[in-house]
Formats: structure tokens, sequence, C-alpha cells
């Protein structure tokens, strides 16, 4: 019987992740997941892609999503009343031009500082009315795209037997940034094939194949690129058709709710793999 075992979400694109018991499931995702998001001089959103400083700092929200306070090595904290209310400016999110709430100087001061490039912090506005793409649709945050990115520990497994084929260590889960973690499916990548699930009150309907980046190269605890796995791995075995390559799924929310780890996964719908 497979199980939820990781809920993880990610406050500010791009930085740590805060691991849950629970958590409530929105039509964007988890509570709170990306709702904030890093940008350039330009309004540029920041990613790990190229800044991946990002890995060490650890946003923690309140409950109610008023407050947020940022953690670094060596920066001393930051805590900010979160700020819905003020004038919109355009953000840029992978050439597409979304809205961005600034949080204001002392949060571009801190952020400017720990990333060491000018930066300024945003929030997704409350009327943010993003539509996600794949096989279901759906919205998000500042997500690269779908609501909730779902791997399972069997595929973990898989990658690390082809790693250590190869004389190379294992790579822990965050390498993946996943928001869910299932264990209990036999066969790698059956998170390929599982297209409608049921989580405690909450559903699930796939949207598409996760495709990997450069981020997957960036230690997590360090903020440095470690490369080239587990890219150069994933190549051998995971090429997807469109270029490459696919390592976990993306989820659009059908039903809302709340889940928590322990509960069932229960798969209502198969379908093919799309790889």
């Amino acid at each position: 019987m497979a199980s939820v075992v990781e809920l993880t979400y990610y406050p500010v694109k791009g930085c740590a992740g805060t691991s849950v018991g629970e958590a409530l499931l929105t039509p964007a995702g988890l509570a709170h997941d990306r709702t904030f998001m890093v940008v350039g001089e330009e309004g540029v959103g920041r990613t790990q892609r190229r800044d991946p400083r990002l890995a060490l700092i650890r946003p923690t929200i309140s409950a109610d999503g008023g407050r947020l306070t940022l953690h670094a090595p060596e920066f001393e904290a930051l805590e900010l009343r979160v700020d819905t209310a003020s004038v919109r400016r355009k953000v840029d999110l992978f050439g597409t031009v979304h809205q961005g709430i600034d949080q204001g100087d002392a949060a571009a001061d801190w952020f400017s500082e720990v990333l060491r490039a000018p930066s300024r912090l945003v929030r997704v506005p409350p009327e943010h009315d993003r539509v996600t793409d794949g096989r279901t649709p759906g919205t998000s945050a500042y997500a690269d795209s779908c609501a909730l990115h779902v791997v399972s520990r069997a595929t973990l497994d898989l990658l690390h037997r082809k790693l250590a084929e190869r004389g190379l260590p294992p790579l822990p889960m965050n390498r993946f940034r996943p928001n869910i973690v299932v264990d209990g499916w036999d066969e790698p990548h059956t998170e390929d094939r599982a297209h409608r699930l049921r989580i405690g009150d909450t559903e699930l309907g796939y949207a598409k194949l996760a495709i990997r980046c450069a981020v997957t190269l960036v230690d997590q605890g360090t903020g440095r690129r470690a490369g080239p796995e587990p890219l150069r791995a994933l190549a051998g075995y995971r090429r997807a058709t469109e270029g490459g390559v696919a390592y976990g799924t993306k989820y659009a929310v059908v039903r809302t709710g709340r889940l928590s780890v322990g509960d069932t996964v229960d798969v209502t719908s198969w379908g093919e793999s799309e790889l």
C-alpha cells in the first residue's frame, strides 16, 4: 500500500523548503508554496539555475501567511510583515509576465546581500489567476509550472542503482525538490502512469512529466553546483521525446482539502507513460 512519507512546501521560489506533517491543499498546491519570488533589477525571477545561493535561504511563514522570516548562514534573520495590498508590479517568470507585490526595501537589501546581486522580493497577488498547462489544467503561484511535484522513493532507488553501477554515491531526494514523496510503489516511475490520485480528502490529476534542469545539479546544503549528476545518469535511461530528461510528475489539484504524512495514496485512474 502506497502512502505519503514526505510533504514539503517552498515559500520562496528557489529557496529551501519546509517539511511538514500535514498541509492544506489549495487550488494552487500546498498552502504557501512558491507564493514569493526573488527578482532582479528588471523584474526577472531568480532561480537556482543562475543563483544557486538561493538554496542557502530558509524561509519560514506563519500559518496565516502574514509573517515571513528569512534565515541564511552568517546573516541575521529578517522578519517581515507580508504585504498583500500595495501597488502591483510586472514580474517575468520564464518569459511570461505576471504581477507581484513588492515586499519592501528591507527584504530587497537582505536578498541583495545574501545573493550578492541586486534583488527584490515579491509576493503573488491574491487575485493571481495563472492557468497552468498539461493533461489536467490547473493553477499555481510562482512554481515552474503545475501545482504539485510528486516523486516516489522507488524512483529515487532506481537512480541510486544507476549511480552505484558507475561507482557514484547516492543523492538526497531534495535535489529534486518535490512537494510529495510516495513510498510503497514497487515499480520505479509509477507516478508516470498514476493519472488520478486520491490522498486523504484531496484529489490530484496528472498534468505532465517533470523535465529536469540544472537545479538538480545544486547541492541543497551548500548552495553550490555539484554536477554533472544526476543529469548525466538520467540521460542514460530517462530521455524525454521533447528533449531533456524526465524525473517525477507534475499534478494539478482536482479537489482541495487536507493531506498528511501517512495518508494512503490511492490511484483511481491509470494511464500510459508519456516517456
